[in-house]
C-alpha cells in the first residue's frame, strides 16, 4: 500500500503513528490559540476599560473573569443536570485552588501585582468570606450538626442573589485609580470584537489542548489517574492561566487580579449556586484536605495584602503560593497511588 510513497513519509506507515502526530499538531494548535486568544482578550478588555471609564480591575472581575470561567460553568452545570455532584464540586474546588495558588502565584512572580485600597478592604476579604460561606452552607451537618451536607435549592438562590449584589456593588463603588486612561484606545466596536474573539480562542483552544493532550497521553500509555490530576485538573483553568500571564507581561496586574477574584467568586456563587438550583449538590464525600487547601488559598491571598503598608502582592508571596500548590499536587499524587 505504501510502496510508492517517498521515504520521507514512511514513518506514517502505522495508523497509530499518524494519529499521534495529529494529536501533537492539534495540541500545539490549541496552545497557540490559547496564547493568541489571551493576548487579544487582554488588549480588548483594557480598551473597553479606557473607553467606558471602568477600571481594569472591574473589567477583569466581570467580563474577563466570567468569560474565562465558561469551561467550569459548562462542566459543572452539565454534571448537575446529570445528577453528578462530584463533578460540580471537584471542578470548582480544584479550579479555585489552581487559580489562586498557581496562576496568581506565577503572575506575582512575573510581575508584582498592585492592589488598591478597595481591593484590600473589600474584594479580597469578600473572596475569603464567600469561600467560607459556601463551605458552611454545604457542610451543615458536619459543622453545625443540623440538616445534611448538601447545597439545597434555597442555598443556590441565596448564592445567586449574593453574586448579583456583588457585581452591582463592584460597578457602583469601583476604584478607577489603576485604569490606564492615558493610553491610546481602540474603537469600542473593535475592542468588543477582540474580547469575544479572545474568549472564543481561549475556550476552543483549551478544548483542543485538553482533548488531544489526553489522547496523546493515552497513546503513550500514561495512566488515567495521572491524566486526571494533570491535564484534566488544569484544563478548565487554562484560560485564566493564559490571560493572567499575558496581563503580567503587558504590566496589567489589576486586570490579572480581577480575573482571578472574579473567576473564583463566579465559580462559587454563580456556578455552584446555579448547579444547586438545577439539582441539590452533595458535599458528603468531600475530601477535607481539599477543603482545607481551598480555605488556606483564600486566607493566604488575604494575608498577603493585610498590612496597610503593602500595595502589592509581591514575588515572595507568589513563590509561597506556588509552593503550596506544588505540595497539594504532591499530596494528590501520593494519595492516588497509596
Amino acid at each position: 500500500m505504501f510502496t510508492n510513497i517517498p521515504n520521507i513519509f514512511v514513518f506514517l506507515y502505522s495508523e497509530k503513528d499518524f494519529l499521534m502526530i495529529l494529536d501533537i499538531v492539534l495540541l500545539i494548535a490549541g496552545l497557540a490559540l490559547i496564547v493568541f486568544g489571551a493576548d487579544i482578550l487582554v488588549d480588548g478588555s483594557s480598551s473597553i476599560a479606557r473607553r467606558s471609564g471602568v477600571s481594569e480591575f472591574v473589567i477583569g472581575l466581570t467580563i474577563v473573569g466570567m468569560g474565562t470561567s465558561a469551561p467550569e460553568m459548562v462542566v459543572s452545570w452539565v454534571g448537575a443536570f446529570q445528577g453528578n455532584s462530584d463533578v460540580a464540586i471537584g471542578n470548582i474546588l480544584g479550579s479555585n485552588i489552581f487559580n489562586t495558588m498557581l496562576i496568581l502565584g506565577v503572575t506575582a512572580i512575573l510581575l508584582p501585582i498592585g492592589i488598591t485600597e478597595s481591593n484590600r478592604r473589600r474584594d479580597i476579604p469578600l473572596h475569603f468570606l464567600v469561600t467560607v460561606l459556601v463551605l458552611a452552607l454545604g457542610l451543615n451537618a458536619t459543622l453545625f450538626r443540623r440538616g445534611t451536607d448538601t447545597l439545597s435549592l434555597v442555598d443556590g438562590i441565596v448564592m445567586l442573589v449574593l453574586f448579583a449584589a456583588y457585581m452591582w456593588m463592584s460597578f457602583r463603588s469601583q476604584d478607577k485609580t489603576m485604569a490606564a486612561s492615558d493610553e491610546k484606545s481602540r474603537p469600542i466596536w473593535l475592542a468588543v470584537i477582540m474580547v469575544l474573539g479572545g474568549l472564543a480562542g481561549l475556550v476552543f483552544g483549551g478544548r483542543l489542548f485538553v482533548n488531544h493532550g489526553v489522547a496523546l497521553a493515552e497513546r503513550l500509555g500514561v495512566s488515567d489517574k495521572f491524566i486526571a490530576i494533570t491535564l484534566l485538573a488544569g484544563g478548565t483553568s487554562l484560560p485564566e492561566l493564559a490571560t493572567c500571564v499575558v496581563a503580567a507581561a503587558k504590566k496589567k496586574g489589576a486586570l490579572a487580579l480581577g480575573n482571578i477574584i472574579g473567576s473564583n467568586i463566579f465559580n462559587l456563587l454563580l456556578i455552584l449556586g446555579g448547579s444547586a438550583v438545577i439539582h441539590p449538590i452533595s458535599f458528603a464525600d468531600l475530601n477535607f484536605v481539599d477543603v482545607g487547601v481551598l480555605v488556606l488559598s483564600a486566607a493566604a491571598l488575604w494575608l498577603s495584602c493585610l498590612s496597610p503598608r503593602r500595595n502589592k502582592i509581591g514575588r515572595v508571596n507568589g513563590v509561597f503560593f506556588v509552593l503550596i500548590w506544588i505540595s497539594y499536587m504532591a499530596y494528590l499524587v501520593i494519595d492516588l497511588y497509596k
